[in-house]
């Protein structure tokens, strides 16, 4: 299997886990919600996904990733945006309840990484996980993959939102 890498500032690092394929099954995860409860694929039903994956919530980029995401939900009722870091459930508490997101759900893969290997957002080297989007139908199918080749660029917003359209 060919390595598969990011860049982070410029210096690639390597990925952890396989891409993800669009039509394939996504992998069902075990994350911990801000209250230290654990949220599976189950948990959020028989409706379409947006999960949006970030190093951490505490920069610059994820945060305005993070309140975009945040914005764009309130326009499509029935889609669950979930953000998932690294970062403790306790961060994300704090983050979200002062930037005043009510719309997105963020999750932690800060306890086994497991996330980030299953959909090959790991970097072991930093123990963060790689920009990425990912839409899943509400079957769990993947109907949309986004894997941004350098952690401190933005996602193409554009084109997630024309997919994420597209399954309503």
């Amino acid at each position: 299997m060919a390595e598969r890498t990011t860049r982070v500032e410029g210096a690639v690092k390597e990925l952890a886990g396989s891409e993800l394929k669009v039509g394939q099954a996504a992998p069902d995860f075990a994350l911990r919600d801000r209250d230290m409860n654990t949220k599976t694929l189950a948990d959020f039903g028989n409706k379409v996904k947006l999960i949006s994956v970030v190093p951490s919530l505490d920069t610059d980029i994820c945060d305005q990733q993070t309140r975009r995401f945040n914005e764009e939900a309130g326009k499509h009722p029935g889609v669950v945006v979930i953000t998932v870091s690294v970062d403790l459930p306790t961060a994300q508490q704090r983050w979200c309840g002062a930037a005043g997101l009510r719309n997105v759900i963020t999750l932690s893969d800060h306890f086994d990484v497991s996330f980030g290997r299953d959909y090959g957002v790991l970097m072991p080297e930093l123990r963060l996980l790689s920009r990425a989007v990912f839409l899943l139908k509400p079957d769990n199918t993947v109907a949309y993959t986004q894997y941004v080749p350098e952690v401190a660029s933005h996602p193409d917003y554009g084109e997630v939102l024309k997919v994420l359209a597209g399954l309503r």
